[in-house]
């Protein structure tokens, strides 16, 4: 019954030959009979002939049949059941007869009489065989012969599995297979696998299933035909795009395995994103189609998973070697490792990990777990990725266009697509009618490298030492960097020009007293945006530019002639690092003053142009006189004493100021002429004709003394009326004050004080304080000043000695009386 049975159906269309169940012996004996009749034999047709006499015999004498059946069959001993002693008969005996000959022969030789019961019937035998095969592999699991457990377990499973009991076949297959793949036997891999993949279908376990499928392709290509590999894939793809209740997730490790490419790993700094390229090695017989694909990086000095690469469009896996980018976005300083690879394929998710290997150079072995982990990514810590610095910054002319050189420095790092923004502080503004100019920039490091003999800093970055000079356009306050500056040094130089509404362009003005740096200073705010998604930024502090007049004008009155003549010296201090040239100066005085002599207001020498070194001074004189004019007269002059100076500035941008660029830069001796500055000279009358005398009078013969008690006298005299302005405010009162080192000197008396000095021509008034002195050697007085009368006013002649010589005090004695 059982041999007649028709053979199952495998999964995936696998056909296995069952074992065969019937007497082998038997059915080998019985065919050498056959043989044996077919040649004639004589001996067998004796022996035949015999056992059909001895059964003519026995008919007569009326036997059982069983007794018959006996007779016919050959007797058997224990040790061999396929031996026969007696003949056989005549004709061969038939399969059923052999059937009934060998279930009598082994009821006759099995003595328990429950193991005949149990072989009436195959589900009986069969669930004794259970019984026993369980018994025998849990004593093989206590002993520790877990093998032979094992494979009973596996005869268990294909009870169970015949039965449609496939829970408890699966359960036992599982042992089964975890077996044979830890010993690496794929051939019996191969055999139960399909069943337990079988089982897992009819139990609806989806993620068993599939991962059972998986497995199959993982064994070695030869254990199955290419046709039954490609099923094996249908199979899963089917199930993936099919109708889940879940998502399922499948570790595909033994399949699908990735690495980086070879050689150094990629480099990237701070902040900086990329694309990572990774070979993905494919063991499907066919193409798959991944809906998505995601790799994850594992920092190598710690646990923490590092960013997820993600390449969302549809990839085809190939059998074999795959090249696949992914973006990779900025991560966190350090060394990565690839860490696992997930990909979606419907609502199957995929998942390979573990193998993160370098993997094979120049082979498809997708299979290399021999490889050294090593990293595919390296990120640097932050750091200083590029420098802005000013070139020039200081000392630029006020009022005109002038060159500013920034330079751009990239710290090992390319500056390639940077774009630089500028933003201008108030009262500075850019002169976009001129064009940016870009050049190379040598600092004098690089020069002395590249040059024997190398000059200055200066001539390093100047125009004629470098080949690149490239005019740049500003756009919406953004300038690009050309190709060739990304990873060289290079200088900017931007027209920017200081706003001064007050003055036309090409002239400058400054007042009596210097003016104020911070006034003059103007403010330059710069970004530069550079890396491989302009990502990167640098903005440093604003630069401040110092923008000055061309000169700075000090006055002084040298003399008095008898002839109501002043002399007046100019002296003009150049603020420029650059050679400034004076061509022409003019003098406009204002009412109460005129040119003496013949003049017109030009100075008494002249010898122009006057050149005037960088940071130099020159000196100029003018003959005044102190007269009265007209009404007409003072209409027609200035209401303030103005200096016209008509110059012009010859320099270099790369070393400070230079000439406008309104001006044409390759002129020659008359470059700069139009350039003017003025500057306002304060002249008051009375100059050096004083209303008031201060004199210091003579100190006592003897000498001063440490602790003795002194009287210092000034005399103030009234040398003429003043008729237009009275130089006290009150009628006759006037205020004095003594200034005093506290540390030298004590007063005795008042420090501050009023006194009446009468407004008429001669009065004198005599000024005294009780003082004492409290140090020793050579000193300064005290000195009288008077806080409401203007020094113009005061002739001091002198108005006191500049050191007094001050003794030690007195020795003295006294006596020392014990106690």
């Amino acid at each position: 019954m059982l041999q007649q049975e028709s053979p199952r159906a495998r999964h995936f269309g696998l056909q296995r030959k069952p074992l065969p169940l019937e007497p082998t012996v038997l059915v080998g004996e019985a065919n050498r009979r056959r043989t044996s009749f077919s040649v004639g034999n004589a001996s067998e047709i004796f022996y035949a002939g015999r056992i059909d006499d001895g059964l003519a015999s026995n008919e007569s004498s009326k036997q059982s049949p069983a007794d018959k059946v006996q007779a016919i069959m050959m007797s058997r001993t224990y040790s061999s059941p396929g031996n026969f002693d007696c003949s056989i008969g005549r004709r061969p005996m038939r399969l059923a007869e052999i059937f009934v000959a060998a279930e009598y022969a082994l009821k006759k030789t099995i003595s328990n009489p429950d193991l005949q019961k149990i072989l009436l019937s195959v589900e009986s035998f069969e669930q004794k065989y259970m019984e026993l095969t369980k018994g025998a592999a849990d004593s093989y699991h206590h002993s520790w012969w877990k093998r032979y457990g094992v494979v009973l377990d596996g005869e268990i499973a294909a009870v169970c599995f015949k039965r449609g009991n496939f829970d408890l076949a699966a359960k036992s297959y599982e042992k089964v297979c975890a077996l044979y793949a830890g010993e690496r036997w794929e051939d019996l891999l191969a055999e139960v696998l399909p069943n337990l993949a079988e089982c897992q279908k009819s139990l609806d376990d989806l993620a068993g299933y599939l991962t059972s499928c998986v497995r199959l392709l993982s064994l070695d290509k030869g254990l199955f035909s290419a046709k039954e590999r490609q099923v094996f894939q249908s199979e899963v793809v089917s199930h993936a795009h099919s109708e889940m209740a879940r998502h399922v997730h499948l570790d595909v490790s033994s399949l699908i395995t990735f690495s980086g490419n070879p050689g150094p790993p990629m480099a990237l700094c701070d902040g900086d994103p990329g694309t990572l390229s990774v070979t993905v090695w494919s063991g499907f017989p066919d193409d798959i189609t991944l809906d998505s694909i995601s790799l994850t990086l594992m920092a190598t000095y710690n646990a923490d998973e590092g960013g997820k690469l993600r390449n969302s469009s549809a990839t085809c896996l190939k059998p074999g070697r795959n090249p696949i980018t992914f973006p990779l976005p900025p991560q966190k300083p350090g060394s990565y490792v690839l860490g696992v690879l997930t990909g979606h394929v419907g609502h199957l998710t995929f998942r390979s990990h573990s193998f993160s290997r370098g993997g094979p150079a120049d082979s498809d072995d997708f299979m290399s777990y021999e490889k050294p982990t090593r990293p595919i990514l390296k990120v640097f810590k932050p750091r200083p990725l590029a420098d802005l610095s000013a070139a020039i910054s200081s000392a630029l002319l006020i009022n005109e266009t002038q060159w500013v050189g920034i330079i751009a420095q990239p710290l090992k790092y390319s500056l390639k697509g940077a774009v630089l923004h500028i933003e201008t502080g108030p009262g500075l503004m850019i002169e976009e009618s001129h064009s940016i100019e870009m050049e190379r920039y040598r600092n004098s490091a690089q020069g002395s490298a590249d040059t024997a003999n190398s000059g200055d800093a200066a001539k390093d970055c100047s125009s004629a030492a470098n080949k690149h000079l490239e005019k740049l356009c500003l756009v919406n306050g953004k300038i690009d960097f050309p190709e060739w500056a990304s990873d060289v040094s290079s200088i900017l130089w931007i027209p920017i020009r200081a706003i001064d509404d007050k003055l036309a362009r090409g002239s400058s003005s400054g007042g009596p007293d210097r003016q104020s740096v911070v006034d003059r200073m103007r403010t330059l705010a710069l970004k530069l945006e550079f890396g491989i998604s302009k990502n990167q930024i640098y903005e440093r502090q604003p630069i401040t530019l110092h923008f000055s007049d061309p000169f700075h004008v000090t006055t002084r009155i040298v003399d008095q002639c008898n002839d109501d003549t002043l002399l007046l010296q100019v002296t003009l201090h150049s603020q420029l690092n650059a050679t400034l040239s004076v061509y022409d100066v003019c003098l406009d005085l204002q009412a109460g003053f005129i040119h003496a002599g013949k003049g017109n207001g030009r100075p008494i020498s002249g010898s122009f142009p006057l050149i005037i070194s960088p940071t130099s001074k020159v000196g100029l004189l003018f003959r005044l006189c102190s007269k009265k004019r007209s009404a007409e007269d003072e209409n027609k002059v200035s209401p303030e004493n103005i200096l016209n100076i008509r110059y012009g500035i010859s320099g270099d941008r790369t070393i400070g100021a230079h000439p406008p660029l309104a001006m044409k830069s390759n002129e020659t001796g008359d470059t700069g002429r139009g350039l003017s500055f003025r500057s306002t000279l304060i002249l008051q009358q009375p100059i050096l004709n004083p209303c008031l005398a201060v004199g210091f009078l003579p100190l006592p013969s003897d000498c001063f003394r440490v602790g003795q008690l002194v009287t210092i006298k000034w005399r103030v005299e009234r040398l003429k009326d003043n008729e237009e302005k009275r130089v006290p405010q009150n009628n006759d009162e006037m205020l004095y004050e003594i200034n005093v080192n506290s540390d030298k000197w004590m007063l005795a008396g008042r420090k501050r004080g009023h006194v009446s000095l009468a407004m008429k021509q001669g009065s004198r008034i005599v000024i005294s304080i009780l003082c004492m002195p409290l140090v020793a050697g050579y000193i300064h007085p005290p000195r009288l000043g008077l806080p409401d009368v203007n020094e113009a006013n005061i002739s001091c002649r002198p108005a006191g000695c500049h050191m007094v010589c001050v003794l030690p005090p007195a020795p003295s004695s006294s006596f020392c009386i014990s106690a």
